[in-house]
């Protein structure tokens, strides 16, 4: 059969070249009339009324706190390494060739601000940068840097991380012996920071320390991530793990003398699964979603992955229990919680005297729960049968000779873990 027999007749081709035709405008214009970005309005009624009953911050300081929420988040970055030398080189190279240049550029009668070290990071290897799209668009030097900050990051030489998620693998007091696990670990930017405290001693004699980072996530997929946030790192002191963390399995080894014992670690960052409330500026669609019921709906898978941890942790060892969130019924009441279970086996850890320069403010003593419809528990008399779901004992404060007890106005972060229970 010739060419011309097997082609299909006109009408027919037609109606194939011209109905895709058709649909791709009906398409493009429906993409066009949904493509209307509101402004989001960063209020939320509720959000203010819980935590002004919370008492989070000082009164004082109400308006500024929430003025701040409002802001976008800065962009900050550090330098990969502790003690190395190519750390340091490349923060004196970024100092010369690049910092005191950026703050010569103006845009529209507008300069940009001095880049800034974090003054509580060591030895200033961690920097905060006001440089918005414009000043890139406009300014030659301000793309090259953006370029150049960019290549490092492929090339592991530096790490994009919010400020706030750069305190808690401080805290961990990570050394180059420990055996350490990451409970909740993906993205991966906190284990990042891990493994480098773990190299944080090599030499070329010595390349390889003697412990392990240990990173898991209940999440499969945000596995992969972790394995392409750490491979930049080149360790090979490096496992990921994809379990639930609540009970994340006990691994065995093998001693020299070929005995098997079970892998207890030195330590331990449990930073859990959160409401994230406390991530506003980054994720402003927060303020529309906010409520109180996504804390109590979290409590109690919260406080199962702290137990577990504690349940992992060496004598003598450090857990660290972070959140981005806000709500004492994440934080204050899980802490509690645990240490009344522990009958003694763990204390806190006044962390006060650490990181000089960053602000805080303790731990609160006391707090209030609410309910579904919005009103407000009452502590006295509260009984665990009488508690409508998901509501649970461990949610509301201690007595107030209880709360001096465990110490929850400390500068608390770490659980240090005094014996087995």
């Amino acid at each position: 059969m010739s060419s011309q027999q097997k082609r299909k007749p006109d009408g027919l081709q037609s109606d194939a070249i011209t109905k895709p035709k058709k649909r791709k405008r009906k398409y493009a214009q429906q993409n066009a009339e949904r493509t209307v970005y509101k402004e989001i309005v960063k209020e939320n009624p509720a959000f203010e009324k819980y935590y002004k009953a919370q008492e989070l911050v000082p009164v004082a300081e109400w308006d500024q706190f929430m003025e701040t929420l409002r802001q976008s988040l800065p962009a900050t970055f550090r330098i990969t390494g502790t003690t190395n030398s190519d750390a340091h080189c490349l923060r004196q190279c970024l100092q010369e060739k690049f910092f005191t240049e950026l703050h010569k550029i103006e845009v529209d009668g507008e300069r940009v601000p001095m880049p800034q070290p974090i003054p509580w990071y060591p030895d200033s290897l961690a920097w905060h940068v006001s440089l918005s799209k414009k000043f890139i668009r406009k300014s030659p030097l301000a793309k090259r840097f953006h370029n150049f900050l960019v290549k490092e990051n492929e090339q592991g030489n530096i790490s994009r991380q919010e400020t706030v998620s750069m305190i808690p693998p401080l805290l961990l007091d990570v050394h180059p012996h420990h055996m350490v696990l990451d409970m909740c670990a993906a993205p991966g930017s906190k284990t990042a920071q891990l493994i480098e405290f773990l190299h944080s001693a090599d030499t070329p004699v010595n390349p390889i320390p003697s412990g392990v980072v240990i990173a898991n996530d209940a999440d499969a997929k945000r596995c992969y991530m972790l394995v392409h946030q750490a491979k930049r790192l080149n360790s090979p002191c490096f496992m990921v793990t994809n379990h639930d963390a609540a009970v994340y399995p006990q691994l065995y080894y093998h001693k020299e003398c070929g005995n098997r014992v079970a892998l207890l670690y030195d330590r331990i960052l449990c930073d859990v699964p959160c409401s994230g409330d406390g991530t506003l500026r980054k994720n402003p669609m927060i303020w529309h979603s906010w409520s109180s019921n996504l804390s109590t709906g979290l409590h109690k898978l919260q406080l199962r992955i702290l137990t577990r941890g504690v349940e992992l942790l060496a004598i003598n060892g450090r857990l660290v229990y972070s959140t981005c969130s806000f709500n004492p019924v994440e934080n204050e009441a899980i802490i509690a919680s645990l240490l009344r279970r522990s009958e003694g086996a763990v204390n806190l850890v006044d962390v006060s005297g650490q990181l000089m320069g960053l602000r805080r403010i303790p731990g609160l003593a006391t707090w209030k729960v609410m309910g579904k419809g919005g009103e407000w528990f009452e502590v006295s008399g509260v009984k665990g049968a009488n508690l409508p779901r998901p509501f649970v004992e461990s949610m509301f404060p201690p007595s107030a000779d209880e709360a001096q007890t465990l110490g929850l106005d400390k500068w608390y972060v770490d659980v240090h873990r005094k014996h087995a229970p």
